[in-house]
């Protein structure tokens, strides 16, 4: 976003379970707290949903390809799928849940404005 928000962020991470298509988004000020947010959404759904994360599909944004992120793939046995850079229909749901809510930013940005 070009824009920081009232806290100060500039970026978000999403994430979609890809069955229910649940969504939860982290507001982020640095894109190095993508690992954190990561760690505090696996807890959260893993205790109100009593099951494990299956499988972990990303973009090819390198904050997913740390070496803290790597073992804690290992540590935790969560496959890592890693989609083809410019490939963005192997992403298609993240890709248009990213669109929709840039839609309905500006959307609410452009409203402010009117008045």
């Amino acid at each position: 976003m070009k824009v920081p928000s009232l806290g100060k962020s500039v970026y978000y991470v999403l994430f979609i379970d890809e069955f229910s298509r649940n969504t939860w988004i982290y507001f982020l000020k640095k894109k190095s707290e993508v690992f954190d947010r990561f760690k505090e959404f696996k807890v959260l759904v893993e205790k109100k949903t009593k099951k494990k994360i299956k499988v972990l599909r990303t973009d090819n944004g390198g904050e997913f390809c740390s070496k803290e992120f790597e073992e804690f793939y290992r540590k935790y046995a969560i496959p890592w799928q890693n989609n083809t850079p410019y490939r963005l229909e192997q992403n298609g749901v993240a890709e248009r849940m990213n669109k929709t809510l840039m839609e309905r930013a500006r959307s609410m940005l452009s409203g402010i404005r009117l008045r």
